[in-house]
């Protein structure tokens, strides 16, 4: 008798299913459609990211717990539990107890960190005291079972410098639109319609159409005709049928006059059928495969955001490091830390020279792991899902669910009126193909955001953080430090280049520079060119070290006679003196002066070299004996 009256209970309390529900279960149970969405591929999603790491889970072997009481009826007592069934506890603790949490530190520390633990107290001996990391610790007892290993245990060894450590962070005291809007003219213009319904009507009216076309457009549904902002104005100007009526008894009272163009314009709309229904499900068609695309995106960005930093070999050295380093500050070893303390590392100073902590890790880093990257540029996908709101998109997917289901009532509303059979069957077409396509987007949302959890457990976050954490949140934390990073990293590489530039200028200071062929700049293809150009010319090259004359005195040479040439290489050291002597001569000056003036000197030069010339171009024709004779009789009455 109980038993049948709590059957009757539960058949009234289960809620009667829709058509649409019951067909769209229908199509989740014979789903077979591969998980490929706007050209990304999620095959690689399987029946094992259906599992919810955060599910509740029985702690008896398969044994239920007993169901709530219904109605008034008799709390029956939970059942007994066999004696030979122990419950298993909830979390795994793998038999890590107090000695075992040590000896998982003290290999994180081997050859990493210098400290001693002293007494077996968990706490390492320093000389002085050090500022400490208000992290939050990574707890074997929080961690699942299903788990297995985290981060932590897979992280390499990092050495640190703990004197170094000890020095730079000594404990020491500390230093210490509202806007305004514009009122719109109202209209003073009414027929039948309010001022300000009337204008928001003519102003839109400005940006669609003529009424005549609007009309066949949302019919056939053209999207040449009618924009996807045409749609949106149409459906804030729906007409009611308070509006129709008003309008039509105007145009009966006055037939001989014409209608305001708003109220023509509504009244336009009202003659076609269904046509909310039709507006909407054209907006459907012209957003869904927008609102795929901003679902499955962001998606494939996380995905592969988590297999990146999985694999990431710069950031297992950030996080080794970073670990060895506050171990070491605070005096007790731990596991590891939680990774929301990245955000907090940029803000921690050293008391000597007031460098970030960030900016003494680069600098380990970089000594440590010489081949490691900027973590930045290499977590793209984390970056670009930083900026999706995973809480609107999981609301998104639902809205799309419904607006889906809405859809096939929608198509079966205009199906009773004037409907094109062609446009009929691609609209069925339409809808079966989105409702597959949503159903992919869900399988792949959950799956996904499974692995997400998987991977914050993995970490070593608590349970329950991981319930609260917003993807988005987690990765533009990330993002941020690993932007931080990147520019401390960048600066430290510049720091390092001048002091290696400072020591190589002081290997050479006080130095003379002998070999010069070690400063030669190579030869680049413009000079190549220049030289062979120059060659061609018969142009001497600007390196030659025998200087020549220059090309229009070289020119002035080759167009002399070879005779002149010639009588010119004849001349002996004699004819030298007698043409020195000669030049003397004629330049001599009239008078001594101790102080010549600028002009006559001037004049005096240009007459000398005049002279010079004129003499030399004689000599070079020839000279008779008799001129000779004479020319010597001349120098002997000077």
């Amino acid at each position: 008798m109980n038993s049948s009256s709590v059957d009757q209970e539960l058949k009234k309390a289960e809620p009667k299913k829709s058509e649409n529900e019951l067909h769209w279960e229908e199509l989740v149970r014979h789903m077979t459609r591969p998980l490929n969405l706007c050209d990304l591929d999620f095959t690689d999603l399987h029946s094992d990211d259906e599992k919810d790491v955060l599910a509740p889970r029985g702690l008896g072997a398969g044994i239920p717990p007993p169901p709530p009481p219904l109605g008034g009826g008799m709390v029956m007592p939970p059942p007994m539990m066999p004696p030979c069934l122990v419950p298993p506890p909830m979390f795994s603790y793998g038999g890590y107890g107090a000695g075992s949490l040590s000896n998982s530190v003290n290999s994180s520390l081997n050859g990493s960190v210098n400290g001693e633990l002293v007494n077996g107290n968990n706490t390492i001996k320093k000389n002085k005291k050090t500022v400490k990391l208000f992290w939050k610790e990574v707890r074997e007892d929080m961690i699942p079972q299903v788990v297995g290993k985290t981060i932590w245990d897979e992280l390499p060894n990092a050495n640190v410098d703990t004197q170094k450590l000890e020095h730079l962070f000594e404990s020491r005291a500390k230093d210490l639109m509202t806007k305004k809007q514009q009122e719109l003219n109202k209209s003073k213009e009414v027929i039948v319609l309010d001022h300000k319904r009337s204008n928001a009507i003519n102003i839109a009216m400005t940006k669609l159409p003529p009424p005549r076309a609007i009309k066949t457009a949302i019919l056939k549904m053209d999207a040449t005709v009618v924009t996807r902002e045409g749609i949106d104005k149409l459906l804030n100007m729906l007409p009611t049928d308070e509006e129709r009526g008003k309008i039509q008894e105007a145009q009966m009272s006055n037939p001989e006059l014409p209608l305001g163009s708003a109220e023509q314009f509504l009244l336009t709309l009202a003659s076609i059928s269904e046509l909310g229904a039709r507006l909407k499900l054209w907006a459907f068609r012209l957003d869904f495969d927008n609102c795929e695309k901003e679902i499955a995106e962001p998606l494939m960005d996380l995905k592969q955001g988590i297999e990146i930093l999985r694999q990431n070999r710069t950031f297992r050295c950030i996080l080794s490091t970073l670990l060895s380093v506050g171990i070491f500050l605070n005096g007790a070893p731990v596991k590891g830390f939680q990774i929301e303390y990245l955000s907090k590392v940029p803000e921690v100073k050293d008391t000597v020279h007031k460098h970030s902590l960030l900016h003494h890790l680069c600098h380990m880093v970089m000594e440590s792991s010489s081949d490691t990257s900027d973590l930045y540029s290499e977590i793209g996908p984390i970056t670009r899902a930083s900026k999706a709101d995973f809480t609107d998109l999981a609301h998104n997917l639902t809205q799309l669910e419904t607006e889906c289901k809405a859809s096939w009532d929608r198509l079966k509303l205009i199906a009773k009126h004037d409907c094109a059979p062609q446009l009929k069957q691609k609209l069925v077409d339409f809808l079966a193909d989105c409702a597959e396509r949503i159903i992919i987007l869900q399988i792949v949302h959950r799956r996904v955001m499974n692995r997400y959890r998987k991977f914050l457990l993995w970490l070593g976050m608590p349970q329950h953080s991981v319930a609260e954490s917003r993807p988005n949140e987690f990765c533009r934390n990330l993002s941020e430090f690993a932007l931080e990073y990147r520019t401390t990293r960048e600066r430290v590489q510049q720091q390092l280049e001048k002091k290696a530039n400072h020591r190589e200028r002081n290997k050479t200071r006080g130095k003379l520079i002998i070999d010069m062929a070690k400063f030669k700049t190579k030869e680049t293809k413009e000079d190549v060119a220049d030289a062979e150009l120059k060659q061609l010319l018969g142009t001497p090259c600007a390196d030659q070290a025998d200087g020549t004359l220059t090309w229009r005195r070289r020119r002035a040479e080759q167009l002399r006679s070879p005779i002149a040439r010639q009588s010119e290489e004849q001349f002996t050291d004699g004819d030298d003196e007698i043409l020195e002597s000669l030049v003397k001569t004629a330049t001599k000056a009239s008078g001594t002066r101790t102080t010549p003036r600028e002009r006559k000197r001037t004049r005096h030069a240009d007459r000398k070299s005049c002279f010079y010339l004129f003499v030399r171009r004689t000599l070079k024709n020839g000279l008779t004996d008799e001129e000779k004779q004479h020319v010597a009789a001349l120098i002997q009455t000077y």
